[in-house]
């Protein structure tokens, strides 16, 4: 396959993220006054879209409060730093087995929940962009199993493309991508999908190139792709999507350090990848031919 590098790159910056990384960099929001002040910075480094979980302000826990989205959401709307919102509709789908001889009843962590409850927030605050994880896979560490059914998905997109918000599937491995092709043949999703690559998010795709370019090489042309790697290897990944023909993720979600053994800002790492994104010979734009590129429409500040 020829190379088909993109030239006109968007950065999306992924905030604060539901990992257990509250306690390892003192960098990480966990309030959303300090979700949306870190999501502001990030926009004003380069970041054309912010990507937002909302933690609880006090022990920095996953949360999937509406009213701390609703918070976020204002705070980002009301300032004068233009980024398109991007939340994620991905909480609610976990399950957590017990031992290996008495699996069921599930255990304490399991976070199971319907559709509609897990785009609630996204009706309230309607963002310009959710997320719609495609699959199901064991993740991470011991019986933790993240559950995206086909009948869920087939629910959650159908909500999202009927309020207006244009779901970005995440894909985790590439059966993910296989099924969010079905779910355009069924008219879930409208055809032009907006795909991220999650890549070295253990047990999905690892992250290394070859399972990348496949999965690449399977994005329909009227698609339009971003990629991420875990930890030490996210700037690579920066080099290679664009290089691959796609856009960019960075962010604490997904990395806490700028450098070895040096903790980073979400602002730095969006500044970083801008770096080496226009070294590459591309640009990186802004929020608004994003909208234009995505077919988004801007979301005025909430009332009351």
């Amino acid at each position: 396959m020829p190379l088909q590098m993109n030239r006109e790159v968007f950065i999306t910056c992924a905030v604060t993220g539901s990992g257990g990384t509250q306690d390892r960099s003192p960098h990480v929001p966990r309030s959303p006054k300090q979700i949306a002040e870190s999501a502001i910075a990030a926009a004003k480094a380069g970041a054309a879209v912010v990507h937002c979980h909302v933690r609880d302000p006090e022990s920095g826990a996953p949360s999937r409060d509406v009213g701390l989205y609703r918070e976020v959401t204002e705070r980002i709307r009301e300032s004068q730093v233009d980024v398109v919102l991007n939340l994620t509709a991905g909480m609610g789908g976990d399950i957590v087995f017990g031992g290996t001889e008495e699996p069921l009843p599930p255990v304490d962590g399991t976070d199971m929940i319907g559709a509609s409850a897990r785009v609630a927030h996204v009706a309230e605050c309607l963002p310009e962009i959710c997320t719609l994880d495609c699959g199901t896979m064991n993740f991470a560490e011991a019986d933790y199993v993240m559950t995206n059914t086909p009948g869920m998905l087939q629910a959650m997109g159908r909500m999202m493309t009927d309020l207006g918000v244009k779901p970005e599937v995440e894909a985790f491995d590439t059966g993910h991508l296989w099924y969010a092709k079905q779910l355009v043949k069924d008219g879930v999703l409208e055809p032009d999908v907006l795909v991220q690559f999650c890549m070295g998010v253990p047990w999905g795709a690892p992250d290394d190139l070859n399972t990348f370019m496949a999965m690449v090489n399977n994005v329909p042309d009227d698609w339009t792709f971003s990629a991420f790697g875990l930890g030490r290897n996210q700037m690579a990944y920066v080099a290679a999507s664009v290089l691959a023909g796609g856009n960019v993720r960075v962010g604490l979600e997904d990395n806490i350090y700028l450098d070895k053994g040096v903790l980073a800002e979400n602002w730095q790492l969006v500044e970083r990848a801008q770096s080496i994104v226009e070294q590459m010979g591309a640009r990186v734009i802004g929020p608004q031919q994003v909208r234009e590129k995505l077919g988004l429409t801007k979301r005025a500040p909430m009332l009351g």
